[in-house]
C-alpha cells in the first residue's frame, strides 16, 4: 500500500492511543457557550484547585461539570491501580484539557401572537476533561 493511502493513514492515527484519564459527557443540556465560561476557570489547574472551584460558581454547568471531573479523577484512580509504573499518581493530577463540542439542538415551537410561531433551540454539547501529572 501507499505511503499516502487513506487505511494507512487512519490505522497510524488509531495506533496513538491517548492513555491520559479523560471522561466525557455527551447530550449535555447546556449550551456550549455557557460550558465554556465553567471550563475556562478550570483549565490548567490542578484537581483539587478545579473542584474547589467548581463547588462554589453559582452556574448551572458548573455542577455538570464538577460530576465529570469527579469522574475522570476515578478513572485516574482505576488507572493508576491497574499499573502505577504506567499511569500517573492521582494526587499530582491537573485539568491538561476541557472543552465542549457543539451536540444536537432540540427545536420546539412558541405560540406568540396572530398564529405566528417562533422557534426555541434547546441546545446540548458534548463536554470532555482530560487530566494529565504534573
Amino acid at each position: 500500500m501507499a505511503k499516502g493511502h487513506r487505511s494507512q493513514i487512519k490505522r497510524e492515527r488509531n495506533a496513538k492511543k491517548d492513555t491520559r484519564p479523560s471522561a466525557k459527557l455527551s447530550y449535555a443540556r447546556v449550551s456550549v457557550q455557557k460550558a465554556c465560561f465553567v471550563l475556562d476557570a478550570i483549565r490548567g489547574k490542578d484537581v483539587e484547585t478545579a473542584l474547589g472551584i467548581l463547588e462554589y460558581n453559582p452556574r448551572y454547568a458548573s455542577g455538570i461539570i464538577k460530576k465529570l471531573l469527579e469522574s475522570a479523577c476515578a478513572n485516574a484512580e482505576y488507572l493508576y491501580g491497574q499499573d502505577p509504573t504506567k499511569y500517573p499518581n492521582p494526587e499530582n493530577l491537573y485539568v491538561a484539557e476541557c472543552y465542549a463540542n457543539k451536540g444536537p439542538t432540540m427545536k420546539r415551537i412558541r405560540p406568540r401572537a396572530q398564529g405566528r410561531a417562533y422557534r426555541i433551540e434547546k441546545r446540548m454539547s458534548h463536554i470532555t476533561i482530560v487530566l494529565d501529572e504534573r
